[in-house]
């Protein structure tokens, strides 16, 4: 049966204005490049995962210096989400408005807190999330409270919460999208960075993929790479093609949406150039490709030699002491824990020897220290021969270490002699975003408050990529409210036009 919409790409915006959209009856076919995750010996494995990289994809990138690197991006169904650290957290108030960093000024958006707040809570109730009110100085206002109460603090990790507080640190409980119990019936593993194939994380498969494909009208096709988007002179998108198995097919729908993450998106539309679009599709503005923005951030592991971390998943905490501006200081960013770190993960990623990570790791509280980068036209992904570049200009670097720097004081103060950091490259996707952002003026936009193209009447991009600001906190849950958003926008307008 031909379909009304197609969706490209499963991840956290595919299959969440999947999830919207389904009850329309609408025919809605979803295309992802990727196979399902299956259970499996390197589920849990630190070494398969963090050394051995077997579920890293066969794929390179350019940098801004022509250099090879392999970027760790999934393709697979549910996408990142399937390995995300599952915090679901919003945006504060305060990140939809221009901010002074420390590095410049955010532009803003287009849209406020309040006009996406609805679909937030929407987005909670979908990815069931767990999580407490009232305890973060700055959560913005909730018009509903969190399905299910938060993840629960193993002991040294509720010892550390007393701590941090009598630092005068506002620690707070993580919003997070984990059914505990299942999680560690597959295995006694952190969830951070590892894969979900037993439903233990609120991932795009498991909560709006799962929601979405109960309705008879929706079906994913997996193996489906698109390579190319076709459009008419009037600027409408016609049909696509797709390599399934080694052949070459093309689909049609009245409806497509393009949600195929911030860099292999803003590369489709690239790639997708014609003689009437000559700069690629939706890309008047010249503004596909650009804003790529990319979290700056760094682990922080806290060390007491005499003192062991019994934790077995740790990542229940979070500060935003220092999200905001305050005395002397600009907006710096987030704290949250990591999942707990193991000596085989650690020596992956350092030249420690394995028996020194091991007695580190054994010992310490590891954070994960979030700054804000901010849109720059210049840091972009650009397609030449089919290869993609990716070169991201880091700003704000000042504001990050500066955040590290008021973390290591304050785990000083809180009793760890000894606090290491480093910081995470380009070889960390570390929540890519902005390539297609979002505004109301075409000339320096690629889609519209909806996330519709302006270029391009069509054509949606609903995920990462069209977010103006990266923040300084987790993307996942805007994306999801933003295509909640979008869902009910094409539900309620786009078939009477």
């Amino acid at each position: 049966m031909k379909p009304d919409i197609i969706i490209i790409g499963s991840g956290m915006g595919g299959a969440t204005v999947a999830a919207s959209l389904a009850p329309s009856g609408k025919q809605i076919l979803i295309l992802e490049r990727g196979l399902r995750l299956s259970p499996s010996s390197s589920d849990r494995c630190a070494k398969a995962i963090f050394t051995d990289g077997v579920y890293r994809p066969d794929e390179t990138w350019l940098d801004g210096q022509g250099r090879s690197f392999n970027p760790g991006n999934y393709y697979n169904v549910g996408g990142n989400s399937k390995f995300y650290g599952a915090v679901l957290i919003r945006y504060r108030a305060e990140d939809f408005k221009p901010l002074r960093h420390s590095g410049g000024s955010t532009p803003g958006w287009p849209i406020s807190y309040e006009d996406l707040e609805p679909d937030y809570q929407a987005a909670e109730n979908l990815y069931q999330v767990r999580g407490e009110l009232n305890d973060d100085p700055t959560e913005p206002v909730h018009s509903g409270v969190y399905p299910h109460p938060p993840v629960a603090d193993e002991e040294d990790i509720a010892e550390l919460r007393i701590r941090l507080r009598r630092t005068g640190l506002t620690p707070s409980s993580l919003p997070l999208g984990v059914d505990i119990n299942t999680w560690l019936a597959g295995g006694r593993t952190t969830w951070d960075a590892y894969p979900d194939t037993r439903g233990g994380k609120m991932d795009a498969e498991t909560c709006a993929l799962a929601s979405a494909l109960a309705h008879e009208n929706v079906t994913l096709k997996t193996d489906c790479l698109v390579t190319r988007l076709h459009c008419d002179e009037t600027g409408r998108v016609t049909d696509l093609e797709y390599n399934t198995g080694g052949q070459l097919q093309q689909m049609s729908a009245p409806v497509i949406v393009l949600a195929a993450g911030a860099v292999q998106s803003a590369a489709l539309l690239l790639t997708s150039k014609n003689d009437h679009f000559p700069n690629g599709l939706a890309n008047r503005s010249d503004q596909v490709g650009r804003n790529f923005m990319n979290h700056n951030c760094s682990a922080v592991l806290a060390v007491h030699p005499l003192r062991r971390n019994r934790a077995i998943y740790q990542k229940t905490i979070m500060l935003n002491d220092f999200y905001l501006a305050r005395d002397d200081l600009p907006p710096l960013g987030n704290v949250q824990m990591l999942g707990k770190i193991t000596g085989e993960i650690l020596s992956a990623s350092s030249p420690l020897p394995r028996w020194l990570a091991g007695w580190i790791a054994a010992r310490s509280f590891d954070f994960y220290a979030m700054s804000e980068d901010l849109p720059n036209p210049h840091s972009r992904v650009t397609v030449n021969q089919g290869r993609i570049t990716l070169d991201w200009q880091r700003s704000n670097w000042d504001a990050h270490v500066r955040l590290v720097d008021q973390l290591k004081k304050a785990l000083k103060r809180a009793g760890f002699p000894i606090v290491l950091s480093k910081p995470f490259d380009r070889r960390t996707p570390s929540h890519q975003c902005g390539t297609a952002r979002m505004g109301h003026d075409p000339q320096y936009s690629v889609v519209d408050s909806y996330c519709r193209s302006h270029d391009h009447n069509n054509l949606f991009i609903v995920d990462a990529s069209v977010l103006p600001t990266s923040a300084a906190v987790n993307p996942a849950l805007t994306i999801a409210a933003l295509a909640l958003r979008t869902g009910r926008y094409i539900r309620e307008r786009q078939w009477s036009q």
